[in-house]
């Protein structure tokens, strides 16, 4: 009641005088540029902040890469953590020209695709620079097999995806609420987990391209659910 009274010229002083750091006294050091600190995403520094939230994601689902398997773009985590657990591995890319794709197609219409036939579909990083995403996903459900599984990432803070976008289109970042609700239009609620990696420091790092190894474990691991820099579902099909 005090502070209403109060006029909002003395209000706006007191709210200064309360701040932390003090006001004008923040240093920000090598951060203070407008332009980033990588333009690489910290691939020139070490392991780019959204890799390492990719990589925790898929060592802690290993287990589910096995069989026959579905990656999109190359086959790096298909082997890297299917191993021997793999019976066959395929590999999509939307254009000619990729001499590790088994399948070219449009991941949005995609009839060279079987249905029902994958143990597992590992799509990383691909929805953000896709247009018609629930075309995209309908593809991704009706290609797995019963009890298959989809290991899908996206990107919640991160900067344009200049080749891509210029190639592709850069359409969309996610949020875990808009994640979560379009996989519910293909999947059922309870097949569905949603993990959250990230938090203030590790959005300014992704943003200017700081690399993992640059951050502590802690810094690494502390969740802020209003910073999301990366998504991750893992979504079994019924």
């Amino acid at each position: 009641m005090a502070r209403g009274l109060l006029p909002p010229a003395v209000r706006r002083r007191l709210r200064l005088a309360r701040a932390w750091p003090p006001v004008g006294s923040l240093r920000l050091g090598s951060l203070r540029r407008t332009d980033p600190i990588s333009p690489s995403y910290g691939f020139d520094r070490g392991t780019p902040i959204d890799r390492h939230y990719i990589e925790r994601f898929m060592r802690a689902h290993a287990t589910d890469v096995a069989g026959r398997v579905l990656e999109i773009g190359d086959d790096e985590y298909t082997r890297r953590y299917g191993g021997s657990k793999v019976t066959k591995s395929d590999v999509l890319h939307a254009a000619e020209g990729n001499p590790r794709a088994t399948v070219v197609a449009d991941l949005t219409d995609a009839p060279q695709l079987e249905s029902g036939v994958y143990d597992c579909v590992i799509c990383t990083q691909t929805l953000l620079l896709i247009y018609d995403v629930r075309a995209a996903i309908a593809t991704l459900e009706r290609i797995l097999a019963p009890a298959g599984v989809l290991l899908l990432t996206v990107p919640g803070v991160s900067r344009i995806c200049r080749e891509e976008a210029e190639t592709w289109g850069d359409w969309w970042r996610f949020t875990s609420m808009s994640l979560g609700r379009l996989l519910e239009e293909r999947f059922a609620r309870e097949a569905i987990e949603v993990e959250v990696y990230g938090n203030v420091l590790t959005a300014v790092a992704m943003l200017h391209g700081i690399a993992a190894e640059e951050l502590t474990g802690g810094e690494l691991d502390a969740s802020d659910p209003d910073y999301e820099v990366t998504l991750a579902a893992r979504v079994v099909k019924r």
